[in-house]
């Protein structure tokens, strides 16, 4: 108890010391400076890696894409003011807006900026193929063919085959571009990176505090043709410990508290999802469906296992009560899976408004599988991280009731994406977080050519008609029709179940009653441009 509150007592010291040295530097105001914790920490600055959350947060700050998505995952301009593209799907041709500033940098000169242009986006691109750059981006440009820089202002970019989701996937924080310049060798990312973003980089020391600035050069504007950002300053610490991230924020020292942990959920929210009386006075909650969907997955070479019978996984999947599972473990954030892998909210799912939780009809698949394989003593081991154990837990006490056994293999993080990828393990929790808003995203992951470890298919699945089916959506260029083969698609995951789909998540925000014009959208991007702070 004495090491516990020594510890937040040192971490305490360091928030105010933060924000003191922070005011001190800038002179600005509380209500023009935005903090958050990131418990994670940044790992870079630089957009190549921008894999995760922590990095991607931040680099929407520093950097533009040649498109981006809006609120309701649009695919909207940003450096390209326009963009065509040809009758066959296999050249985009972009036209570049002429008033994109570079943040000001010594490799421009002292306190110089320049002009965006066409072979900067060039450069940006390519260089994701660079194996000395070893960016886990990379494959978001394997089906470029080459680049035609036409002119400044003016880039095509060549497919090897036509790939309707390629506009998607150049909003990206991956896709961000950034000056030719900075391929010299004493170029830094972590010391100034170079972006033409809203923000730049003032001031980073390593586990403790990012400061970003406003660029007062944004070329970007308001609908009433104000400059954008309208706030001064971004300030992150880097608290590890999530309960100390809760005390911060209940204490008003941080704006924004994302996610919902196990540690804070009941202080917060009642069991329905609803923020708590008392403290609808001083904070808000903002909820908006999430591309992300929560499974239950196997791996179906495994020999001598009673996973490879579906009547098997049938019986698990009508087994347990998914609407309790959400109220009473995640207080109603998520929608309960009625579908296959497809989220709820985005175009091509199959959920409907029902419930799986059908006991019997799970005994008569079971009584099935006992039928056919002889095995009179069912079980599973499902591998779990210990953030996801208590689920799995729940899923292990519904299944005991109508007699599956159920083990439950706790374990790092690493080890179970390890194992995962390599076919070591049975079972596994596992979760699928959109990279870009089509559902092409999802149903990869049962494509036969993705077996892992060289791709996301890590349950083995394989069908043959699936397979035709995801090969014509991937080259249809008609909207209406691959929404229609990712339906078809979604069937068949929902009736072989390679996985058990959970829930469908969704993004869970508090902020203090300060903070205005804060979006909410689907992919949890932090959008900040427009943002206000009240005093």
């Amino acid at each position: 108890m004495k090491s516990f509150q020594l510890n937040y007592f040192l971490q305490t010291l360091l928030i105010i010391s933060f924000w003191a040295c922070s005011k001190k530097e800038s002179n600005y105001s509380e209500k023009d400076v935005f903090r958050y914790n990131e418990h994670a920490n940044i790992s870079s600055l630089d957009p190549a890696f921008a894999k995760d959350q922590r990095n991607i947060w931040a680099c929407h700050q520093l950097y533009n894409t040649l498109v981006e998505l809006d609120e309701n995952l649009n695919i909207v301009s940003s450096i390209a003011k326009d963009w065509k593209i040809s009758d066959d799907g296999l050249a985009y041709d972009f036209y570049l807006r002429n008033d994109v500033y570079f943040h000001s940098n010594a490799i421009f000169g002292k306190d110089s900026t320049r002009i965006l242009n066409a072979n900067d986006v060039a450069y940006s691109i390519e260089r994701l193929k660079d194996p000395q750059v070893a960016s886990p981006g990379s494959w978001i440009v394997k089906n470029i063919d080459r680049i035609e820089v036409i002119d400044n202002f003016h880039i095509r970019f060549h497919l090897l085959r036509n790939f309707p989701a390629f506009l998607g996937i150049l909003s990206m924080k991956y896709a961000s571009i950034i000056p030719i310049e900075t391929q010299t060798k004493s170029f830094s990312f972590r010391e100034t990176p170079v972006g033409s973003g809203p923000f730049y980089l003032k001031r980073w020391i390593e586990n403790e505090k990012l400061v970003f600035r406003k660029n007062k050069s944004y070329w970007e504007k308001d609908d009433q043709g104000k400059q954008l950002p309208y706030i001064e300053s971004i300030a992150i610490t880097f608290l590890p410990d999530k309960q100390s991230e809760f005390m911060q924020f209940m204490q008003g020292e941080i704006d924004l508290l994302n996610g919902l942990h196990p540690s804070y959920k009941d202080e917060l929210l009642t069991l329905e999802g609803e923020l708590k009386t008392p403290l609808k006075k001083k904070f808000n909650l903002s909820k908006a469906p999430f591309l992300n969907t929560e499974y239950i997955g196997f791996y179906l070479p495994q020999k001598n296992s009673a996973i490879q019978n579906k009547n098997f996984r049938k019986a698990i999947h009508h087994g347990f009560d998914r609407v309790s599972m959400m109220k009473y473990l995640r207080n109603s954030i998520g929608i309960p899976a009625t579908g296959g892998i497809i989220p709820a909210s985005m175009p091509g799912s199959i959920h409907q408004e029902m419930t799986f939780y059908q006991p019997e009809k799970a005994k008569a698949y079971l009584e099935k599988h006992k039928t056919e394989s002889g095995d009179q003593n069912p079980s599973v081991s499902i591998a779990t991280n210990a953030s996801y154990v208590d689920l799995i837990e729940f899923v292990q006490q519904e299944l005991q009731k109508i007699g599956i056994q159920v083990k439950v293999d706790v374990m790092p993080a690493s080890t179970l994406l390890q194992q995962r990828s390599s076919g070591q393990l049975e079972a596994f929790r596992g979760s699928w977080v959109a990279d870009y808003p089509d559902a092409e995203n999802y149903l990869g992951l049962f494509y036969s050519e993705n077996f892992s470890p060289n791709g996301p298919n890590y349950t083995h699945f394989n069908q043959a008609e699936y397979d035709v089916l995801f090969k014509q959506a991937s080259t249809n260029n008609s909207i209406d029709e691959r929404i229609l083969n990712y339906q078809k698609m979604d069937s068949i995951i929902a009736e072989e179940l390679p996985i058990i789909p959970l829930f469908y998540d969704e993004v869970v925000r508090f902020t203090s009653k300060k903070i205005k014009h804060l979006p909410v959208n689907s992919l949890n991007l932090l959008e900040l441009r427009k943002l206000k702070k009240l005093e």
